[in-house]
């Protein structure tokens, strides 16, 4: 599986949400969001299924989220510790977090 064939999806609900990808039949890796007040998510979990660690897909589903905050105008609270530590690394974000 390369890079390109790695399609991000966004799923809402009323009061939740998330990003995922489907990395096998059995397998994806998704980061879950609760919809916060005033146009936020609040992102609270990123996992990928330890046979597909460290190939960057996590990194993929929170750039993702990024792009959508920007395209839409909604701003991201990062609750999950690796969207955290994504915000530290990046901060050309933080105009996005809420």
């Amino acid at each position: 599986m390369n890079d390109n064939e790695l399609t991000v999806v966004r799923e809402d609900g009323p009061t939740r949400g998330r990003y995922f990808i489907k990395l096998s039949p059995d397998a994806e890796a998704e980061m879950t969001f609760r919809k916060g007040e005033d146009e936020t998510i609040i992102i609270d979990h990123t996992g990928v299924p330890p046979a597909f660690e460290g190939r960057g897909i996590a990194a993929k589903l929170v750039a993702h989220a990024i792009a959508d905050a920007r395209q839409n105008g909604f701003k991201i609270t990062p609750v999950c510790s690796y969207v955290v530590a994504q915000f530290r690394r990046h901060p050309e974000w933080a105009d996005l977090k809420a």
